[in-house]
Parts: structure tokens; C-alpha cells; sequence
């Protein structure tokens, strides 16, 4: 079955509600830098081997996060498009706050996805054989 996906309006608005929260400069620096971060994951549908839906809210994170498209707060919208992806097709993904950071941290230092992740999500990755999720 084809995953909701989030629409270009749904992540602008999430990225500008974590400017008005967290604080920050407002703005997207290259639409066409968003839209590819959101082809990401439609990308690895069409062409990974079943990816899990965890692994579809990882690559749109990633995506985000090296691409860029904002002037400012990437990771933090990164991080919630990935959450309400995850929402929008009925999975609940609520690390703590420490799994956060590490996780940012990871996938900003392009550590690969599998490692940037915590061990819960982790679990849902193909090869992955935890039951920790």
C-alpha cells in the first residue's frame, strides 16, 4: 500500500511552527532543495528493497538535513517531518530527548542512517533483528 505522504504546505508549516518555538531565522533558502529532500523517500519506495516505513521517515529526515532547504532550523524540521510522516501513516515515534540530539547529531555528522538512528527505530530497519520497537 502506498504511504501517505506529507505535502510541500505540511512541511512548511512544521518548519514554521519550530522557528516560532525553538526560535530561529525564517525562510527557505531553495524550494528545489525541499522538493528533492521529499523525493528522497519516494525515491527509496520505488527503488529500495521494501523499505519499512521507518526507513521511508529516515530518508526524508536525511534529506532535510543534507540538503538544506531552510535558512535555518534543517534538522529540527527534518526531525518532525519524519515524526508526522510517521503519524500520517499510524506509527508513533517518540524518542527522548537524548535519542534526539544523537540521532541529529548523527545524521549531521552523515553518519550513516542505521547508526544516526536509535536503537528503536533501528529495529524496524531491514537487517535489524531487535524487537526493541
Amino acid at each position: 500500500m502506498e504511504p501517505k505522504w506529507l505535502t510541500r504546505q505540511m512541511i512548511l508549516a512544521i518548519h514554521d511552527e519550530a522557528i516560532v518555538v525553538f526560535g530561529g531565522l525564517p525562510g527557505i533558502r531553495d524550494m528545489a532543495l525541499l522538493d528533492s529532500a521529499m523525493d528522497r523517500p519516494k525515491n527509496l519506495l520505488a527503488y529500495g528493497d521494501t523499505p519499512s516505513l521507518f526507513d521511508l521517515a529516515a530518508a526524508l529526515c536525511c534529506g532535510m538535513v543534507k540538503n538544506h532547504p531552510f535558512l535555518d532550523g534543517n534538522k529540527r524540521t527534518g526531525l518532525l517531518s519524519a515524526r508526522a510522516f510517521l503519524f500520517l501513516n499510524g506509527q508513533v515515534f517518540e524518542p527522548t530527548e537524548v535519542d534526539e540530539v544523537t540521532m541529529m547529531v548523527g545524521v549531521a555528522e552523515e553518519l550513516s542512517m542505521r547508526r544516526c538512528w536509535p536503537v528503536g527505530l533501528r529495529a524496524s530497519l531491514p537487517g535489524e533483528r531487535s524487537a526493541i520497537f
